[in-house]
């Protein structure tokens, strides 16, 4: 059987640009899907002509795919980047753009005061710095029932956003004047009960595991369904506990002084694909 030569121009390749260390650190990845280096610190190349056709399909953006496809050929470490815990997706999307196209990206802001708009520049390294890592050990006891939580993964967060396009598009369909009021309740009536089973099953995925005295339920789909069936009470404490982890890694706001009238507000980083992973002008 013959070899292949190896290609003589394969140290003209991309190599990594920056090293990034999870908030996670590598916790909440299943089995084989996460390649850590002993240093716990993962080699960033930045993107290939391929990764940036396949984030301008729009296709691929909306049912994920295209997130996943460019993670893996930036990050090889990981193997699959569905099961990306929710606190690391900002750093490994941050990570990537700054390897792909240089720490400093330029984002447009409006003034609430004086509506004077204006160009501006971030260092992304200083968001990469700011970042924090959520505490998901803590658990929440009820009665003889204690509550142990996990972060959602990508594919997770990918599903939900597509249930919440879907309500989005019903919503819109309300106000049309043209529509029967039979039809619109009708229509109301399946968008709320549609919200509703989306945050139940966003908030069961994010119970790892129910210890009670007979046993450790790890299954979503039973725990979907104690939540379905839980007092009012139970479920609250248990949403406003997940709410509070989340917002322990939400990515914080940019500090803008206004060039015109020095108001001082806040701006919220937006990291989709479509406009974050596009190169400075």
């Amino acid at each position: 059987m013959s070899q292949t030569n190896p290609n003589p121009l394969s140290q003209y390749f991309r190599q990594p640009v920056i090293y990034i260390k999870l908030p996670s650190d590598g916790r909440f990845y299943p089995a084989g899907t996460l390649d850590m280096p002993a240093n716990h610190e993962l080699p960033v190349l930045p993107m290939t002509a391929i990764d940036e056709i396949t984030y301008r399909t729009p296709d691929a953006l909306f049912n994920g795919q295209a997130v996943v496809n460019v993670i893996q050929s930036c990050i090889p470490a990981i193997r699959d980047a569905w099961a990306v815990p929710a606190m690391d997706v900002d750093t490994i999307l941050i990570a990537i753009r700054v390897a792909t196209y240089g720490h400093d990206m330029e984002f447009g802001s409006i003034c609430p005061k004086c509506n004077a708009s204006a160009d501006r520049t971030l260092d992304l390294r200083t968001v990469l710095d700011r970042v924090k890592t959520p505490n998901y050990d803590a658990s929440v006891t009820s009665g003889d029932m204690e509550f142990f939580f996990r972060p959602l993964q990508y594919r997770d967060i990918n599903e939900n956003n597509q249930l919440q396009f879907e309500e989005q598009r019903l919503f819109q369909m309300l106000p049309d004047p043209d529509m029967p009021e039979r039809e619109k309740i009708g229509n109301l009536s399946e968008a709320l009960k549609r919200i509703t089973q989306v945050t139940v099953k966003a908030l069961a995925q994010s119970i790892a595991a129910v210890r009670t005295p007979q046993a450790m339920v790890t299954e979503t789909a039973f725990i979907e369904e104690l939540m379905l069936n839980c007092d009012r009470a139970l479920f609250a404490r248990l949403r406003d506990h997940i709410i509070e982890i989340k917002s322990q890694a939400e990515m914080p706001d940019l500090d803008v002084v206004c060039d015109e009238c020095a108001n001082e507000y806040k701006q919220s980083l937006t990291l989709d694909m479509s406009s974050f992973f596009a190169p400075a002008s």
